[in-house]
């Protein structure tokens, strides 16, 4: 008897090891258990959007993540990346139909709470930063330093805008007034992303999208946030919406970094993260910043 249940607690624990080494083989380990929330985070500069997006597709694909809450901190970013990731809540929402539940850190200003305008629900810290509802278009002048040590700049051309903010010399009125209306469509279109994800009527979105930042405190009264609370906070909403009874098992991607790069960081021998501001490249972005 004794001999029995020895051999049938011995195929079960293998068969469950073998069952979790499969799921870890082929990436479906957070498949197995019971409902989940999965975390995703947005965390500085947004100046690419393949990251989150591949996130976003995985778990819509993953029938155990009953819902998403995305974890933002950041200042804004890129347009394009900022309008790509919008989009791809978005179609997790009306597809899979799961609640995404935008969680604010310390800052989500600007193409940060662009993103935050496409969840079902935006939970921020009474102290969070946000806002900042407007286009920013930054182009460097270096014609008066390439004039005092003798250089020029030469320039052929097909096209009368071909170099439209060039910083080698001083911008034209006509190319002032371009570069004007294209900002003032991408402003329009934020407005029009803010007041529909948030339900709010386009003039008093357009009162306060001047550019200017708000706590999330103001951000409420304004309508732009629906909750105070910290991100446990927005994991139990989100977990609520989903209808996940109790507290919700949550799942995160973790990124591996080279294993000389935590040694050096472990050390601390000196700081490796060097932030460089957009606005000091030579090329021309304007940011949702």
């Amino acid at each position: 008897m004794k001999r029995t249940w020895l051999v049938v607690s011995l195929a079960v624990f293998v068969s469950l090891l073998l069952l979790f080494s499969l799921a870890f083989l082929f990436g479906r380990w957070e498949q197995l258990g019971g409902s989940k929330v999965a975390l995703i985070t947005v965390e500085g500069v947004i100046l690419d959007s393949k990251e989150v997006i591949e996130q976003l597709e995985r778990y819509r694909t993953n029938p155990s993540v009953k819902a998403i809450v995305l974890r933002i901190n950041s200042p804004g970013g890129g347009v394009a990346p900022s309008q790509e990731i919008y989009e791809e809540i978005l179609r997790s929402r009306q597809v899979n139909k799961q609640p995404i539940v935008a969680s604010v850190g310390s800052l989500a200003a600007s193409g940060g709470y662009y993103i935050a305008s496409a969840a079902d629900l935006i939970v921020a810290n009474p102290g969070s930063i946000t806002g900042s509802i407007g286009v920013l278009l930054q182009v460097p002048n270096i014609s008066g330093l390439l004039q005092k040590i003798g250089v020029k700049s030469v320039v052929v051309k097909s096209g009368q805008h071909k170099d439209i903010a060039s910083p080698t010399r001083e911008m034209t009125d006509s190319e002032r007034q371009l570069l004007q209306g294209m900002l003032d469509d991408v402003h329009n279109q934020f407005i029009d992303v803010v007041a529909k994800g948030r339900q709010l009527d386009r003039k008093k979105v357009e009162a306060i999208a001047d550019g200017r930042i708000f706590s999330g405190r103001e951000a409420q009264s304004l309508g732009l946030v629906d909750q105070l609370g910290n991100l446990q906070d927005a994991i139990e909403r989100a977990g609520t919406l989903a209808g996940i009874r109790g507290k919700p098992t949550v799942i995160q991607e973790r990124k591996r970094r080279p294993f000389l790069l935590d040694l050096v960081r472990g050390l601390n021998l000196f700081d490796i993260d060097l932030p460089i501001h957009p606005s000091l490249t030579l090329s021309v972005n304007y940011l949702l910043w």
